[in-house]
């Protein structure tokens, strides 16, 4: 099939990566970065009852979801704030905005577009802030508001069905998460995985398209 539509994840995708710099933040503490991972983010390539899990699902605040992490990373006799390791990201970024004009540039195509992203309810003004939401997307499928997050698959369904009943294999989702892909890939959607070099991403993108 001809590929209609592309979906975007946001974090990491257009703005740098919150794993590499959750990661580093913690490697720069002396804590080991594949624990870092597993104490902020939980098992990210699945969707359970761990806090950062809940609260991207909206069924946990910011506020308490960062105090279990805490609680958390105390009980495993780390001293963190996952939240702190998160401002990490706050750097220079010359990725974002040609990313945002790859973008702009596939829904003048003729392409559906969606941004399908895992986030968090508090951060719901200040991320639209970062990229012209309402030109590059169709459609947002936030998981804070729907109470789903990736990689879940209802929530790519949830986006197909959004852009008009999208059938699967004429999508690609574009995400940095390779659990995400796997997940999207299970029920027939195409699948580029973002690396640090996001334009590479695109590239790979215009290739299949």
């Amino acid at each position: 099939m001809a590929i209609e539509a592309v979906l975007f994840d946001f974090g990491g995708v257009f703005t740098l990566s919150p794993f590499t710099a959750v990661k580093a933040a913690g490697e720069a503490l002396g804590v080991d970065g594949d624990v870092v991972m597993a104490l902020c983010f939980g098992p990210y390539d699945e969707d359970t009852d761990h806090a950062w899990h809940r609260m991207e699902r909206g069924e946990l605040s910011l506020v308490d979801c960062r105090d279990e992490l805490i609680a958390g990373a105390a009980a495993a006799g780390h001293e963190l704030d996952p939240m702190a390791l998160l401002r990490s990201m706050g750097g220079d970024d010359d990725q974002r905005e040609p990313m945002v004009e790859r973008a702009r540039a596939v829904k003048a195509r003729g392409l559906k577009t969606a941004v399908v992203t895992n986030n968090v309810k508090e951060f719901g003004d200040g991320w639209r802030k970062m990229v012209p939401v309402d030109e590059l997307f169709d459609a947002v499928i936030d998981s804070s508001a729907v109470g789903i997050r990736k990689p879940d698959p209802r929530i790519y369904h949830l986006a197909l069905d959004a852009l008009g009943g999208v059938a699967p294999e004429s999508a690609v989702l574009v995400d940095d998460a390779a659990g995400n892909i796997k997940a999207a890939q299970a029920i027939g959607i195409h699948g580029v995985l973002v690396g640090p070099d996001r334009l590479a991403a695109m590239d790979e993108l215009e290739a299949l398209l």
